[in-house]
């Protein structure tokens, strides 16, 4: 199983490096849930297609960085979909109707808080045009860049609980990242959601899903 996660100074310097003379404004770490496994081999993911997989969620812990000037240093934003396709290869563009909500940290205030919703829609792709609920709620986030496990909670909303998917997690042997990531990232390792609720309004659905290979822990750096 290969290790695709590096994370912090190093990630950051590689960036920087390709991009010459451009600076990161955002950097920090992303989590991702989805109803469908993203850590598995074709026959497995072949009979889920059209009918799991239509449900996830996106977390960003920001580490550092501003948004037309104003600062994210330290706030969480997550962005919860539902679509009516699964979300697969072609990730939000190609998963049919989407419908998304947006929860924005309960510390972030006036400026902020609007800054959060635009870094979020901006990160969505099609699903950033398809919000049609923004809640706040207190957000704590953590992922261990030594261990790979990450912890989510949303208030009552959002419960995550993932860690880095391991040998023994394969059945045919023939598991990999089958799914690319649904946002943008610099590194990423696919996991398992041991811990994984949904229960927020707005989507008209509701989901639990412990023991899946449904997880990516990774960084960003926009």
């Amino acid at each position: 199983m290969a290790r695709k996660l590096v994370f912090a100074a190093a990630a950051v310097a590689m960036v920087v490096v390709l991009a010459g003379t451009v600076q990161a404004e955002i950097s920090g770490h992303y989590m991702e849930s989805r109803t469908c496994q993203v850590y598995t081999g074709p026959c497995f993911a072949n009979a889920e297609v059209g009918l799991a997989g239509k449900g996830a969620v996106m977390a960003w812990n920001i580490h550092e960085g501003d948004l037309h000037g104003v600062d994210l240093s330290g706030l969480n934003v997550i962005v919860a979909l539902h679509t009516s396709q699964t979300l697969g290869f072609q990730g939000i563009e190609g998963a049919g109707d989407v419908k998304a909500i947006i929860i924005v940290d309960d510390k972030a205030k006036g400026p902020q808080r609007q800054a959060l919703i635009e870094f979020a829609k901006a990160h969505t792709g099609k699903a950033g045009q398809k919000v049609v609920r923004i809640d706040s709620a207190p957000i704590s986030m953590s992922l261990n860049e030594v261990n790979l496990d990450g912890r989510l909670e949303a208030g009552k909303l959002v419960r995550l609980q993932t860690r880095q998917a391991r040998k023994d997690d394969c059945i045919c042997s023939n598991e990999a990242a089958y799914y690319p990531p649904l946002a943008e990232v610099a590194d990423f390792a696919p996991g398992v959601t041991e811990v994984g609720e949904f229960k927020a309004r707005g989507l008209g659905t509701r989901w639990s899903t412990p023991g899946a290979r449904s997880a990516y822990l990774a960084t960003f750096v926009y």
